[in-house]
């Protein structure tokens, strides 16, 4: 039930799922809907379907709300692409922006571009950059973001705008050993403790931190398996740390900015852990939803889509 007035639908509609917020003042999540219509699963012409599925009775009930997307929604597999804003970007050039679907059904928060020799861009994260930015203002002057996933970023920002980010593809990397590899294959038997799966989690993070590199390292997955040293549930905690665990080393060598964490809780609980583990206590951590939601407000009250609305008549 929804206890306020709205004045935006939002929606991080991703590769694989969609979630939408009714947002009312300053980004607050009045209600939420989800769906599995991510990109790679519309038919082609199905995305107005799509959306009307997934925020039909909220616009049914508030006809004058707009509604504004990140992710990749906005990417040339979308449903309309929304071009990169060059980095340094912040609010008021994501705000600029903006795509709008054919008829005006859904406006699109464009990706973030790094130019140089070797580009990097980002679609979706920029957009909880700029809503981590709104919850913490004394922070906006200089810090360093860590969002964690499939393609994990780096981001860096100065005077409440990102001026570079890198990514790192632990997330993926990841999944296809687990799915298409040797060391997926030896991680058989019963659900380990969590307490049991921190501490192989531990291990991995451990043994790139005492001077290796995941590379000659991940072998050790099966062969640790197979000598007695591991037991086989364990086998991807460990080595889920030795990949985090090599991110972090690699990312860390950059030096210097207070880090801040964006992401799921679970996800971002590793990271924690793995950055406690490499001398970094308390980095605070922000939920991805939280982030953006407050992202697509802002933007959206930069470009001026907010709408003052009332209840219907009984």
């Amino acid at each position: 039930m929804v206890s306020s007035t709205p004045g935006l639908i939002g929606l991080d509609w991703g590769t694989t799922n969609l979630r939408a917020y009714l947002l009312g003042e300053g980004g607050r999540v009045l209600d939420t809907a989800t769906a599995a219509a991510g990109v790679m699963g519309v038919a082609e012409g199905g995305f107005g379907a799509a959306l009307r599925s997934a925020t039909g009775e909220w616009k049914a009930r508030w006809p004058a709300l707009n509604s504004l997307a990140c992710g990749m929604v906005g990417s040339r597999q979308g449903w309309v692409e929304a071009p990169y804003v060059s980095c340094p970007a912040g609010i008021e050039e994501l705000a600029r922006g903006l795509a709008t679907t054919p008829g005006g059904e859904l406006l699109i928060v464009p990706g973030a571009a790094r130019q140089g020799e070797r580009p990097d861009v980002m679609r979706g994260e920029e957009t909880q950059v700029a809503g981590w930015l709104t919850l913490h203002p004394g922070r906006a002057g200089r810090a360093r973001l860590v969002l964690p996933g499939t393609h994990s970023k780096w981001v860096e920002v100065e005077d409440g705008r990102i001026t570079g980010f890198t990514t790192y593809m632990t997330g993926e990397v990841f999944g296809v050993l687990r799915a298409h590899s040797i060391l997926g294959r030896i991680a058989e038997g019963p659900r380990p403790s969590e307490a049991e799966a921190r501490g192989a989690f531990a291990r991995g993070v451990e043994a790139v931190r005492d001077g290796g590199h995941a590379a000659p390292l991940l072998f050790s997955a099966r062969s640790l398996v197979l000598t007695g040293g591991l037991r086989a549930e364990l086998a991807l905690d460990y080595l889920s740390g030795l990949l985090i665990g090599e991110e972090l080393v690699c990312a860390l060598a950059a030096g210097g900015r207070e880090l801040a964490l964006i992401g799921d809780p679970a996800l971002c609980g590793r990271y924690v852990q793995a950055l406690s583990l490499l001398g970094l206590e308390g980095v605070p951590v922000v939920t991805d939803a939280e982030a953006t939601a407050a992202g697509l407000w802002h933007i959206a009250l930069r470009a001026g889509l907010l709408r003052e609305t009332t209840e219907p008549s009984a």
